[in-house]
């Protein structure tokens, strides 16, 4: 085990697959001299060599539809987005074509295309480059929408996105780029695609989250346990689909109360499908109403000091889960 940043575990994963696979190709914006808007592909080029580790033009549209052919044809590309805020602009080389293809070619095609960059709110860039799309991704039968909180999580669940047969669209978070955990060294420990995993036990209150919220999640249930005397389990999601609702009801049958926390704005999100599906499943087992906490339902805003409080944080899912156990 070594301690290395989430960035650092991406990268990581990159050369391992790179080294695994001559099939794997890393392609993007600046992703080769310029080591990556965010440096998660620094010394990549250097050690691949320019076939491999491929800049693009600024054109999501063009470089998405190259990874899109290339994957069909046998290449595993893993395409960088700058901003997962620009899948609009490429939206039907992703889920369109993409998406599609293996339905469309009766199972005669494949697209193992990776599709990662950052999706997150909180780094004061405007409404335009704050988007969190995983909602809008996950609704498209065919693809896999991964959401990773950790270090170790970001590491296996990119090789296991890779090594995947569907487009992965992997979800990352700037703010997280510099957090630092516990990492497996072995090229072989893989994290599967939909499988939740409980970041904490507890027994009064299940938190159901993902990504940065995790973190967030956890800072809270510390507090609640110190403060006010409540259990909380964290579930974190990791993917969004294919979804663990199998372990989300677990928890929920044990607590019997749940707060759901999301970077996404309130209006069908992530969180209302949650909602939903426990709601159906778990109906009589809740001893109260399904609380959710999302981001403020506005645009991202530039001013540091208010969108701190747009999104959620430590101190807006403390208030929520005490509202969730009264």
């Amino acid at each position: 085990m070594a301690v290395i940043s989430y960035r650092e575990a991406i990268r990581a994963a990159l050369a391992e697959e790179l080294t695994r696979d001559e099939n794997v190709v890393l392609m993007g914006e600046e992703v080769a001299n310029f080591h990556g808007a965010y440096k998660v592909s620094e010394g990549l080029l250097e050690k691949f060599g320019p076939d491999r580790i491929v800049d693009t033009p600024i054109s999501e549209a063009g470089f998405i539809g190259m990874g899109v052919g290339a994957s069909m044809l046998g290449v595993r590309p893993v395409m960088e987005l700058m901003f997962w805020s620009f899948y609009s602009v490429a939206f039907d080389q992703i889920l369109n074509n993409a998406a599609n293809v293996r339905y469309m070619s009766g199972g005669l095609i494949n697209c193992p295309i990776v599709i990662r960059g950052p999706a997150n709110g909180g780094t004061n860039v405007g409404a335009t480059h704050s988007h969190t799309p995983e909602n809008v991704l996950a609704n498209h039968p065919g693809v896999k929408v991964i959401v990773p909180a950790t270090a170790a999580d970001a590491k296996g669940l990119l090789k296991s996105a890779i090594r995947d047969n569907d487009p992965c669209f992997f979800l990352e978070n700037t703010i997280l780029y510099g957090e630092k955990g516990e990492v497996s060294d072995d090229p072989e420990l893989l994290i599967p695609l939909g499988v939740a995993d409980v970041k904490r036990q507890g027994t009064d209150l299940t938190i159901v989250t993902y990504g940065r919220c995790v973190l967030h999640s956890l800072v809270a249930a510390d507090i609640l346990e110190k403060e006010h005397d409540v259990s909380v389990e964290v579930i974190d999601l990791r993917t969004i689909r294919p979804l663990d609702i199998d372990t989300v009801l677990a928890s929920v049958k044990k607590t019997h109360r749940v707060l759901i926390v999301e970077e996404q704005k309130p209006f069908a999100s992530v969180g209302s499908q949650l909602a939903y599906m426990i709601q159906r499943e778990a109906f009589d087992e809740l001893d109260g109403p399904i609380h959710r906490l999302a981001t403020i339902d506005a645009p991202a805003i530039y001013s540091p000091p208010v969108e701190v409080e747009q999104l959620p944080n430590p101190q807006r899912v403390l208030k929520a889960a005490l509202a969730a156990v009264e």
